[in-house]
């Protein structure tokens, strides 16, 4: 028997090393730390607390359905949990990162997480450039929504109410694509939470990162189950972008995880062709006809290498 199940369920809201914001299901949200040296607790975890004092201790956190890890050059570390779905903007002025793309591509097939991807400023002429590198991802079967944020404020709302409806969102992107412009659409409030959050988990220093959820009041559907939230809209926003840890990923890994290369797996001569080099390798052959851009076949290639040497050193 679970020791901690007569324990009360909160959700996190906020977090940054090993401080939490959680909120109740009566919607009071408490500063919150980890009993002793137990791992901290990410965005979307749902965790059993207990009071102690004007504060909380986490207990436990619960079974997740997912995890996503972002890594930088030193370490890589969990971030949010238990997401329903990927929004992923991109634009074409700056043009987007077909590198950042995959790679949270990759993070997200492996958790089982679905993707969207919202080209914003679609108005500006450069848009154009940015629907051709989209191409192979809609080839994918890829969603590929457009909108201009600051041009059309009630189509943009339109547009995204139903795709985030009834599910937690995580948004990504990278600075300039306006994703600050989206969640303060979404969320009119957003500033204020994150104040309120930031505050509390700062104790008095200076907090540089923090993930946020929000709930988007207002968004209901049932396509996609909530577990113990129902079907309540929420966006999880992670300031700054996030270059997703795939260090639990292995190279031979990778092509399943890639559906434009999965979809010739069958093809090659070897049980165990890496498709790089070896002869009669269907993925390579997909990729003379057209059938894989050259952009992926590199950007699969530099995977491979990463990951291979971080498995050599094991």
């Amino acid at each position: 028997m679970n020791k901690h199940a007569h324990l009360q369920v909160a959700l996190v809201v906020g977090a940054h090393g090993r401080h939490a914001v959680i909120e109740t299901p009566e919607g009071q949200r408490l500063m919150a730390h980890p009993r002793g040296k137990k791992s901290a607790c990410v965005v979307g975890d749902r965790v059993r607390w207990a009071v102690a004092g004007d504060e909380a201790v986490v207990e436990a956190v619960e079974p997740r359905r997912n995890l996503l890890m972002r890594q930088d050059e030193w370490r890589t570390k969990s971030f949010a949990a238990n997401l329903d779905h990927l929004l992923f903007m991109v634009a074409g002025e700056p043009m987007f990162s077909e590198a950042q793309l995959t790679r949270a591509l990759i993070a997200a097939e492996d958790a089982r997480i679905p993707t969207t991807l919202l080209l914003n400023k679609a108005d500006l002429p450069i848009a154009d450039a940015a629907r051709e590198r989209l191409l192979p991802y809609k080839a994918m079967g890829l969603t590929v929504l457009e909108t201009s944020l600051k041009r059309d404020l009630d189509g943009a709302r339109a547009l995204l109410g139903p795709c985030l409806a009834g599910r937690t969102t995580l948004i990504l992107g990278a600075s300039g694509m306006g994703k600050s412009t989206l969640i303060n659409l979404m969320v009119p409030a957003a500033a204020a939470q994150v104040g309120e959050i930031s505050q509390a988990l700062n104790s008095g220093k200076h907090t540089t990162t923090t993930s946020t959820w929000f709930w988007l009041d207002g968004l209901s559907g049932s396509d996609t189950p909530q577990g113990q939230d129902g079907a309540r809209a929420a966006l999880i926003d992670s300031p700054g972008f996030q270059e997703f840890g795939l260090m639990h990923i292995s190279p031979q890994q990778l092509p399943e995880l890639m559906p434009d290369f999965r979809a010739h797996l069958g093809d090659c001569r070897f049980y165990n062709c890496t498709h790089r080099h070896e002869p009669g390798c269907g993925v390579r052959a997909a990729a003379q006809r057209g059938e894989i851009s050259p952009s992926r076949v590199r950007l699969y290639e530099g995977l491979w290498e990463e990951l291979e040497a971080r498995q050599r050193k094991g």
